[in-house]
């Protein structure tokens, strides 16, 4: 499968460039809760490096911040440039209102996701975002994003079993459900289930009820897969969300330094 193809498939990793506190607190927390996948980005070198390994990358840089705007122009023009950010699309972020900044990066840059004049209307904005977003595809054919947690600490399971809890590992998880497995296999049957899940993300400590919807080998390892059930309460989808925007957000720095 080609990176193209595959991005079509798991959607494209959204960058906020040099983001306010606004946009970094507000918006992008916002946009992680409608399963878009975005990230803040603050070295705009770097960015430009690693665009050869994320190459369907969305780019929404502030104009307004960190750069003069001649700086912000030549660095767009080298991303536009460069023949291997073909499948990269930029949009533009300002606090600014000036109508010739506007038509140069939409007229003669040919931004293809937007200049959008930043304000302290927090739903027009969002909803001005996710229309761009998904008029360039950006979630692809995936309905929710997961973060893959088996390195990490305190990312564990417990399932009540017989009057006792059965600890597990968390293996991915999303806002739909995970997938775990155990040091001896509780040999789970499908469809089991569960009123009174534990499932620790770091300090967080979460009840929840699931169904376990099948089972697969990884190896030598037994993975199983719970889904929520529907009636989970709307809060706990909400941190889940936050926990795997934050998860994915510190590999992405480690990936970005």
């Amino acid at each position: 499968m080609s990176e193209n193809e595959n991005n079509a498939i798991l959607g494209r990793k959204i960058f906020f460039l040099h983001p306010q506190a606004y946009i970094q607190n507000q918006v992008i927390a916002e946009l992680a809760q409608e399963e878009f996948e975005v990230y803040v980005a603050k070295d705009e070198a770097r960015l430009r490096q690693r665009l050869k390994k994320y190459i369907d990358s969305i780019i929404f840089a502030n104009i307004s911040e960190k750069m003069q705007n001649s700086n912000w122009e030549e660095w767009i023009r080298s991303v536009i440039s460069d023949k291997e950010n073909s499948g990269v699309d930029i949009g533009i972020l300002t606090s600014g209102k000036d109508e010739s900044v506007r038509r140069k990066y939409l007229e003669q840059y040919l931004i293809r996701c937007g200049y959008t004049v930043i304000t302290s209307d927090l739903p027009t904005m969002i909803k001005q975002l996710v229309s761009i977003l998904n008029s360039v595809n950006a979630k692809g054919r995936r309905k929710y994003i997961r973060a893959l947690t088996e390195k990490e600490s305190n990312t564990t399971v417990n399932l009540p079993m017989n009057g006792t809890y059965v600890n597990g590992v968390i293996k991915d998880i999303s806002a739909v459900g995970f997938s775990c497995a155990f040091a001896e296999d509780p040999e789970i049957s499908k469809n089991s289930h569960f009123a009174d899940i534990q499932i620790r993300l770091q300090s967080q400590l979460l009840k929840v009820e699931g169904i376990v919807f099948g089972s697969r080998m990884a190896g030598s390892e037994k993975l199983y897969v719970i889904l929520f059930a529907q009636r989970i309460d709307p809060n706990i989808r909400t941190r889940i969300r936050k926990y795997i925007q934050t998860n994915l957000q510190n590999k992405m720095d480690n990936d970005l330094r």
